[in-house]
């Protein structure tokens, strides 16, 4: 019953994450592509008033007509529409997810066993959890000082462009070093999503406050809020695609079980950012093609890396495989206290991903995922089973 409560807690969860982000990610593109779309305003009287740009645009059978002001409009009205909350909502939610389904359970879940690094490896669960948490915080703080120290102005940020890209870089590498790889691609993303929540909170949301607080005073507000303002959002606008992706990578074992998948990571977080930089662009009128291209090349780069060696099987040698017994043993001795209709680990109220080996035939039909998961040493999790090098073998010399 506990497991069936943590399930259905999960899928509540989850649903009010993916609602929140829709929302939040759809509203941020909406007015990143409305800030490159404005126009110079035609009509005098707008011009007058210190109309910055205007765009009209037609959507559910009515016509919209945008505008934003350079400075400050003559009056504000009460019913001012602010965001927030969405972004909010989406990090509150993701991070309890977090918990409910990684923290819970950290030896299981974050603990790498297979990390070059030693004191990673034999990590126990709550040094585990304690370091998963100070990865999200110090990910915000370098992320922080850097847009502070380089950019404070927005006068650098080509610059600060490029450091946040090699500080994702080093995030990518030191995740899949010391957690185990679907952690470490969710981690790398909740990296990319706090901060964006972050800025919403810390500087975003603060800086508008304070500019509508100065308008109201019938002060200047201050320019480095609005440009502030405007960076944080940038940056915001060219994390969504990737952190998507990494959101969702737990589902393909591929990508998180490879032996270089920080690489594999980086591709797939680069790619995103330049097809994201594409749409920017072509809502600005300038549609550079090579963005895309240049993106769908880093995929095609991370396909290769990532594909299965078509080297003989380690352990074979030209002898004949396992036969349907051994492979059943092994299944039976290392995989079926999850992967069953009902399954026997304290964890799961129904198989993983739904696959369950409570026959030869669904066996069979997954060949090719357990030799895979098995030779990567994503599976079993965390080693639970104590499987040893042999019985891995044997998994890869399987014909049958």
């Amino acid at each position: 019953m506990q497991a069936y409560l943590i399930d259905f807690v999960n899928l509540l969860l989850r649903w009010l994450h993916v609602i929140a982000a829709i929302a939040w990610i759809g509203e941020s593109i909406y007015f990143v592509m409305l800030d490159n779309s404005l126009r110079t305003p035609k009509a005098e009287e707008d011009r007058q008033k210190d109309v910055f740009g205007e765009m009209w645009s037609v959507h559910g059978g009515g016509f919209y007509h945008n505008q934003k002001y350079a400075t400050a409009p003559a009056k504000l009205p009460n019913d001012l529409h602010w965001s927030f909350w969405k972004a909010y909502t989406t990090w509150l939610s993701g991070f309890a997810l977090f918990v409910i389904l990684y923290m819970v359970n950290p030896g299981f879940y974050l603990v790498n066993p297979n990390s070059p690094w030693e004191w990673a490896a034999n990590m126990t669960g709550w040094q585990a959890n304690v370091l998963a948490l100070a990865f999200l915080l110090g990910g915000w703080v370098v992320y922080n000082e850097l847009c502070k120290r380089i950019s404070p102005n927005m006068d650098r940020d080509g610059l600060l462009s490029v450091a946040v890209a090699v500080m994702m870089v080093v995030v990518a590498y030191l995740s899949t070093q010391m957690f185990t790889g679907r952690a470490a691609f969710l981690l790398t993303g909740a990296v990319m999503a706090t901060a964006m929540s972050a800025n919403v909170f810390f500087w975003i949301i603060p800086g508008q406050r304070r500019m509508v607080k100065a308008m109201k005073a019938g002060d200047a507000p201050n320019p480095l809020d609005g440009k502030r303002g405007k960076q944080r959002s940038v940056h915001n606008t060219y994390f969504t695609l990737p952190v998507v992706l990494l959101m969702v990578s737990n589902h393909y074992s591929f990508i998180y079980s490879h032996e270089f998948a920080w690489v594999v990571m980086v591709l797939f977080i680069f790619a995103g950012a330049l097809i994201r930089q594409f749409f920017v662009l072509m809502h600005a009128g300038k549609t550079q093609p090579v963005y895309p291209a240049v993106g769908a090349g880093l995929i095609l780069l991370a396909f290769w890396v990532a594909a299965p060696s078509s080297s003989s099987p380690s352990g074979n040698d030209g002898a004949q495989g396992p036969d349907q017994a051994q492979i059943t043993g092994l299944i039976e001795q290392h995989c079926v206290q999850c992967h069953a209709r009902n399954p026997e680990h304290a964890g799961f109220s129904a198989p993983p991903a739904g696959i369950a080996f409570d026959s030869w035939d669904e066996i069979l039909g997954q060949k090719a995922q357990i030799q895979q998961v098995v030779a990567s040493r994503y599976m079993p999790l965390g080693n639970m089973t104590n499987m040893s090098d042999e019985e891995r073998d044997m998994i890869a010399a399987w014909e049958e």
